[in-house]
């Protein structure tokens, strides 16, 4: 018999869909979008419905613990109990704590499922317990824009993106709303249905960018001073808001004399641009109002990637644009939820002096013979870092080191698992109870189990629990139901949960984070107000100055001996590297390249070409195209290792390095030349 089931989706993007899957002898055997959250409204993007039941019942699913049989990344493994599980686990870690302490052991982990429960919490508890090293996560992905944000505005709301509907000008900068954003599209396409002006700050040609009014693609990097540019001619022109800025804004001097360094002509040439557009854009942002801009992830991942973001953050304060219905920034949303991270991941179990890695340095320090106490141990888990970190060659050479002892969990068989020693099966989110509070919109969720856990595999938090019990651990934090981590996560005495319990809020309908769980919508300047130490928007920063030394934006270009600049978007069949395994088949995705970069190479479309730099090499099937600028090539990233025939991907080629703020990543900073095989 069949039966439908409502869900939500867990992966990592902003949108956080309401599902209604439909059931049949204990197997998913459709999905489709549900009305239960108003904002995705019903509406799917295609990787969801088209890759997830195969994901969870496909050949590659992990239903027993395994025990690897032949050499690290072979693959070849055999079928063992969890109990022999466990103890191999509790064996190995004991005896490297005891030879070199807990901090030899690192989990290793991201944003795999996006819900509390899976994504941190009984895990964050044992590692905690355990004094494991911690990882710093963020400058990944988001953390860069997250510290951005908190540095600009403190720990505060922006709009909720429905309120782009009362725009009359809304900018897209650094976001492919079409793949990464799919329901802010139909609010957009209201907008302009309304009169609205749509512009979008890419570097390629995406889908709504050729429907848009206005396209700028700058080179990667230059945001920061397009930005400036703009900010300095709001100045020439009289377009600043000065009452605005003397009541609200901190560092406003500071700020401008790096901002009048560049006109518009200045930052036509830096960035790549048609002076014309770099004018057209300014105007429309002096003139026109409301007027909304919503930030994607694309421009921080380069060295420049907070200061760019900071700098587009200024804009709207700078205008006065702030304070009404379609006005100002579609940012933040993560503070619109009354999260407790402390009482769900108790850092209070952390022994003092525990140190911090950086998610983007794991590859270097596992090669590092210095480092002190080395790493002689990773659990990953919600992640998979050979696919998806840089200087993918490096972390390949420490995670085949014999003398690391490698532990993943995961729903699936992936690129990364096949160098462990031991595997757990985990549970998709479709086996067990969660909470989800979006990323991108001010919608609370709650979802239940829809089928019962494949063969042996356990949900995060079992697997944690058992992994507590199995090293001792008795403190009643280590027995917490899922219930009760859900009631962990979020403060159920905070108005804006009406009064409901975290695990109690309804399945069928969405929870809104209103201001004070009184129904008004947030809207920054109107009914809530920057939490920064002065209360006012600082375009120069204490707060990233003690974190980061970075008081206000800077410029640092790129300099290197490759001529060519590397991008790596996400894809539209995959989220991150979820469901690269079912993709093999469609081979590598192709290099994309301006033809007059193809030209002066001699070479044409649909041949294989090789990529490379000093950090590794990768061959890719060749797609001329004006879609991409001269000087840029642009592949998608998260493609595995079997569509590879030298062992490498996409991020072989990126390097290491650290952006401005967050430490995060620099993907786009990757240089490169081309040629064909």
């Amino acid at each position: 018999m069949r039966t439908e089931h409502p869900s939500v989706c867990p992966l990592d993007c902003p949108d956080t869909c309401s599902l209604t899957v439909t059931v049949e002898d204990e197997k998913i055997v459709s999905i489709k979008g549900s009305r239960a959250n108003p904002y995705t409204a019903g509406v799917l993007c295609a990787k969801v419905p088209e890759a997830y039941p195969g994901f969870v019942h496909g050949e590659g699913r992990l239903k027993t613990p395994l025990r690897r049989t032949g050499a690290k990344g072979e693959g070849r493994f055999e079928r063992i109990s969890w109990s022999q599980a466990l103890d191999i686990v509790h064996d190995r870690f004991s005896a490297i704590i005891a030879a070199h302490g807990p901090q030899a052991i690192l989990p290793l982990n991201y944003a795999g499922p996006h819900g509390f429960l899976a994504g941190g919490s009984m895990d964050l508890r044992f590692f905690h317990r355990l004094g494991a090293s911690l990882l710093d996560r963020r400058p990944l992905c988001g953390g860069i824009r997250t510290e951005a944000w908190v540095g600009t505005f403190g720990p505060t709301p922006g709009i909720r993106p429905e309120q782009a509907e009362h725009a009359k000008l809304i900018v897209a900068w650094g976001s492919n709303v079409t793949w990464s954003n799919l329901h802010v599209v139909p609010i957009i396409n209201r907008a302009r249905r309304a009169g609205a002006k749509l512009v979008i700050v890419d570097t390629r040609r995406t889908k709504i960018a050729e429907q848009a009014d206005l396209h700028i693609a700058l080179r990667p990097g230059t945001d920061v001073v397009l930005a400036w540019a703009i900010a300095a001619d709001l100045e020439r022109r009289g377009g600043l808001d000065r009452n605005f800025i003397e009541r609200h804004v901190a560092g406003f001097e500071d700020y401008m004399a790096l901002a009048r360094r560049y006109t518009l002509a200045d930052a036509a040439r830096i960035c790549g641009v048609d002076e014309r557009l770099v004018g057209q854009f300014a105007e429309w942002y002096r003139t026109i109002a409301p007027a909304v801009i919503t930030v994607g992830n694309g421009l921080e991942r380069n060295r420049n990637g907070g200061s760019g973001i900071r700098a587009v953050f200024a804009l709207p304060a700078l205008a006065g644009k702030f304070g009404v219905p379609g006005g100002g920034l579609i940012n933040g949303a993560g503070f619109a939820f009354p999260k407790t991270p402390a009482r769900l991941g108790r850092p209070d179990f952390v022994p003092a002096g525990t140190r911090s890695v950086n998610i983007i340095d794991v590859g270097r320090h596992l090669n590092d013979p210095r480092l002190s106490p080395p790493i002689q141990a990773l659990f990953i888990y919600n992640h998979n870092p050979l696919v998806v970190h840089p200087e993918q060659n490096v972390l390949r050479r420490g995670l085949a080191r014999e003398d690391l002892f490698v532990v993943g969990s995961d729903v699936v068989m992936t690129d990364s698992l096949a160098y462990a020693d031991v595997v757990l099966p985990a549970c998709s989110h479709f086996e067990h109870a969660d909470l989800f509070a979006a990323y991108g919109t001010h919608w609370l969720q709650r979802a239940d189990r829809v089928i019962p856990p494949q063969g042996e595999a356990l949900p995060n938090t079992e697997i944690f629990r058992r992994l507590a019990a199995r090293f001792g651990f008795d403190d009643p934090a280590f027995r917490a139901s899922d219930a009760e981590l859900m009631d962990d996560g979020i403060d159920s005495a905070d108005p804006r949960m009406g009064g409901k319990r975290p695990s109690a809020i309804p399945l069928d309908r969405a929870t809104p984070m209103t201001v004070g769980g009184g129904g008004e919508e947030a809207i920054l300047f109107k009914n809530v107000f920057p939490k920064t130490a002065s209360g006012k928007v600082e375009l120069a920063s204490p707060y990233l100055e003690k974190k980061y030394g970075a008081r206000l934006p800077s410029w640092r270009p790129v300099t290197s001996s490759y001529p060519l600049t590397l991008i790596s978007p996400a894809s539209d069949q995959r989220i991150t590297s979820t469901f690269g395994g079912l993709h093999v088949a469609d081979g590598p995705p192709p290099l994309e390249m301006h033809p007059d970069d193809a030209r002066a190479r001699h070479l044409r479309d649909g041949m294989r070409v090789r990529v490379w730099n000093d950090l590794g090499e990768v061959r890719l099937p060749l797609r001329v195209t004006d879609a991409i600028p001269r000087g840029v090539v642009c592949t998608l990233k998260g493609a595995w290792m079997a569509t590879s025939d030298n062992g490498q991907t996409i991020s072989a080629l990126c390097p290491a390095d650290h952006a401005d703020i967050s430490e995060g990543a620099c993907y786009n900073d990757a240089r490169v030349e081309v040629a064909a095989l």
